[in-house]
């Protein structure tokens, strides 16, 4: 039922004040999403000044990981680091998650199946292994540096099936970026991504938006709010890999990567998830972190997330969905294993995993 035109005059206010965070949809937020005002440039002032703050925050943060690493991330927006646990930590972990069973959320979207399994401060009690290993000062100084902020990051065993029935490939197979901000997310793959598997796909150096780059987002910042294309409506910019070109960037890079690889990414360049050439299934730490853009200062977080705040979105999503009589998507699907084969809706159940 289409909101009255009298009570979006009552929004308003917060809506103006969303100006100041995060909030990213041009298609939910009638100033965020106004044509004039983004033809004036509403879009790219936010987008402009997030990253010089983001600039300032990483050069307090530098001090946390490694010059070469530093160096590869500001000339790439990405790193993949072989090896990253020493090997009887990785085998230690390894063991403890693909081991391990407990209620898992799933989403079924065009060929491919993803499965979440939270690893947060009720989870990660249990699995002392990994906890050591998530807690350690490299991975967090990384996300901390990656992300522009300190700030403990969501995290999860996120296993992805790939070619699960004949459909198109799922939305994260398109280029994208996820906001008009630097954010972080990371995968330390527990097991290998050989050539023709998902792997994830990065544009190299677009992190750093130039000029050509930035006038194509006026552009698009400018229709956003009716674009035929949902996810960019929302504020994750959709993108032809012919238009990266243009933008003069180079070839995209699909990573091929050995279990113990850690991954890390400013998220807001242009990704995507790599398509598989048939069945493929990859498991991985997953984490993320998107801390408020307008911060001047860096931040002290530190310590694990509690579990409340993902469950409790969670929670909330599902009973907004039941009360409008439809799901959206995701789903608790009862007790899974990382590594346990994947049911489509509908199927008789399998053996127990």
């Amino acid at each position: 039922m289409p909101m009255p035109a009298w009570s979006r005059w009552l929004l308003l206010p917060l809506q103006v004040l969303a100006v100041a965070t995060g909030a990213k949809s041009f298609r939910d937020n009638p100033v965020l999403g106004h044509a004039r005002l983004n033809r004036w440039g509403l879009h790219l002032w936010r987008k402009r000044l997030a990253l010089r703050l983001a600039a300032a925050r990483r050069r307090r943060l530098a001090p946390g990981i490694a010059a070469a690493d530093r160096a590869a991330f500001e000339r790439d927006g990405y790193l993949a680091i072989p090896d990253f646990l020493p090997p009887a930590e990785f085998a230690r972990v390894r063991a403890e998650l693909l081991g391990w069973t407990t209620p898992a959320r799933e989403f079924v979207d065009g060929s491919t199946l993803t499965r979440l399994i939270p690893l947060d401060g009720t989870a990660l009690p249990g699995l002392p292994a990994t906890a050591a290993a998530l807690g350690g000062a490299r991975y967090r100084g990384l996300h901390d540096y990656v992300g522009s902020c300190r700030l403990p990051p969501h995290l999860f065993v996120q296993t992805v099936f790939s070619g699960v029935r004949e459909a198109p490939p799922d939305v994260q197979s398109h280029f994208h970026s996820d906001t008009f901000h630097p954010t972080v997310k990371s995968w330390l793959f527990l097991t290998e991504v050989p050539g023709d598997a998902a792997g994830f796909t990065y544009v190299p150096g677009s992190h750093r938006p130039g000029r050509r780059h930035l006038a194509w987002e006026r552009r698009v910042s400018v229709t956003a709010a009716q674009h035929a294309d949902r996810l960019t409506g929302e504020g994750s910019l959709r993108i032809e890999e012919a238009m990266l070109r243009r933008l003069g960037y180079p070839a995209p890079r699909k990573l091929a990567v050995a279990a113990n690889t850690l991954v890390i990414a400013d998220t807001s360049g242009f990704h995507r998830r790599g398509i598989s050439a048939g069945s493929a299934c990859r498991i991985a730490i997953w984490g993320y972190a998107r801390g408020w853009p307008f911060q001047p200062w860096a931040g002290i977080g530190r310590g694990l997330r509690s579990g409340r705040v993902v469950r409790g979105f969670w929670a909330a999503q599902d009973l907004l969905a039941r009360l409008g009589g439809r799901g959206n998507g995701w789903g608790w699907v009862g007790d899974r294993s990382p590594a346990a084969p994947p049911r489509l809706p509908g199927e008789a159940p399998g053996p127990a995993q």
